[in-house]
């Protein structure tokens, strides 16, 4: 059998987190079986359907890394064809004329409400002549459902999932303007697609059942169906954007690397034994959509955090330059020059050790790259007294003639500490408030050498003159 995933978004705003595991899911199932991705981009609400937005969708899965295979499919480019099954349903017997008025569906809906009834159309027109159509009633097209038996989905992550007949109506394949609905849209889609597999969210389960319907009124095979649990916030509740509902793009802004989200998602409902860290390559090898759990996951930004940090460390140095320095430039006002970005570069093994994002990492950076005299924190202003400017004074003629490397920086401050009978933090301290601007700080030693002699001098310099 020839694996066919899709992923079939609405571009009427951002690829939200949801939309991009469902894609990750798919991509990872054609992946995993030697098959084939697809993407379609559902704009047949022209209304809220944007440029920008399909942009968004596309900017979003090629940062995530999930390549589709052939050419983007436009659904709205398809109505033509849409219609034509529409009316080779109607030509089948299989779909008829209903020329209810909106005042008269409006009436049924609300004497079902009144008596507690699910709200339904009740078939008014599924057997009665088109001849006795009132004048000037555009039609719909409606399926002629099963009335009878039941409808069953053997889903691959929900099981056996079973609906009654009676509770499916005879849903609207084209609209009266000509237009067809969503069901329809979808089910000559994907088969034209040759789509084998629907990997969707749970909420369309109920589509499922009508689609299999209109599958089944056409004589055309029904893909495998795999319905995946919504994503909840870590409080339960439906996920909001308080909780990280946000945009791929978002994402990226706030400086998590791709490849951590790529993983985060991935955990996001699915897992391999305790496996936490997996790499691209061991996600294709290893992902089972039977793996995928039946319950709602729900989203961490704490471990969000840690994945995104286990990756920063393992990220190239350069890579990491190039990453931060648009957030560094825009902090400064003006372009790292090529002395600053390797000032960087040098500094990179130790600065990427502890932050979460990149956000962080760039925070971190910036006292290296910034022009002298550095701007002073509040708390670090206050380790700059009388008293501690002079001892700089006496540091900065005693590092004059030292070799500049961590090493000989470190045995000369320790016996230059020792000479003033204080203890290294008492002249570090200091020491670090003038060359960084802050309280904390990579290694002094380390900050040193990166800096440079002349760099570090000066800056010893511009605290000591206050």
């Amino acid at each position: 059998m020839s694996i066919v995933a899709r992923f079939a978004p609405s571009p009427t705003g951002f690829l939200h987190i949801g939309g991009a595991r469902t894609a990750l899911f798919n991509w990872l199932f054609a992946r995993h079986h030697g098959g084939v991705f697809r993407l379609r981009i559902e704009d047949t609400d022209r209304a809220r359907s944007t440029p920008e937005a399909v942009e968004a969708i596309i900017d979003g899965l090629s940062w995530l890394g999930l390549d589709w295979d052939g050419e983007i499919v436009f659904q709205s480019a398809r109505a033509a064809r849409h219609a034509e099954i529409a009316q080779q349903l109607l030509a089948a017997g299989r779909a008829y004329y209903c020329f209810c008025t909106p005042e008269e569906l409006a009436a049924m809906r609300g004497l079902a409400r009144a008596e507690g009834r699910s709200v339904r159309y009740e078939g008014i027109w599924r057997d009665r002549d088109p001849a006795l159509a009132p004048p000037g009633v555009k039609p719909v097209i409606r399926l002629r459902a099963r009335q009878e038996g039941a409808t069953t989905i053997e889903d691959l992550v929900q099981g056996e999932v079973t609906v009654a007949n009676s509770e499916l109506d005879d849903l609207v394949l084209l609209r009266a303007d000509g237009t067809a609905t969503y069901n329809l849209s979808v089910v000559v889609d994907d088969h034209d697609m040759g789509v084998s597999h629907v990997i969707r969210g749970d909420d369309h389960l109920n589509n499922a059942f009508r689609q299999s319907q209109i599958y089944e009124g056409l004589g055309w095979p029904v893909p495998e169906f795999a319905h995946v649990p919504l994503i909840h916030g870590p409080d339960g509740a439906k996920l909001s954007k308080r909780h990280g509902a946000l945009g791929v793009d978002a994402y990226r802004d706030l400086g998590y690397l791709p490849e951590a989200l790529f993983n985060y998602l991935l955990r996001l409902g699915w897992s391999h034994g305790d496996e936490e860290v997996i790499s691209r390559e061991d996600a294709v090898r290893w992902f089972d959509i039977g793996a995928v759990g039946r319950a709602a996951a729900r989203f961490d930004f704490k471990k969000l955090d840690s994945l995104n940090g286990h990756y920063i460390r393992a990220a190239g140095d350069w890579r990491l330059v190039d990453l931060i320095a648009p957030r560094i430039e825009a902090s400064l006002g003006h372009p790292l020059t090529e002395a600053g970005r390797e000032r960087l570069m040098r500094a990179m093994p130790e600065l990427k050790l502890r932050p979460k994002t990149l956000e962080e990492l760039a925070a971190g950076a910036l006292f290296y790259v910034r022009e002298r005299p550095i701007p002073i924190a509040d708390k670090a202003a206050a380790l700059l007294g009388e008293e501690q400017r002079s001892l700089l004074g006496r540091l900065r003629e005693c590092l004059r003639g030292v070799l500049w490397s961590r090493e000989a920086l470190e045995t000369a401050i320790r016996g230059f500490a020792e000479k003033e009978e204080r203890p290294l933090g008492g002249v570090a301290q200091p020491l670090r408030a003038a060359l960084t601007g802050s309280t904390a700080s990579p290694g002094i030693f380390e900050v040193m050498e990166v800096l440079g002699r002349e760099e570090s001098l000066g800056r010893i310099a511009d605290a000591v003159s206050g």
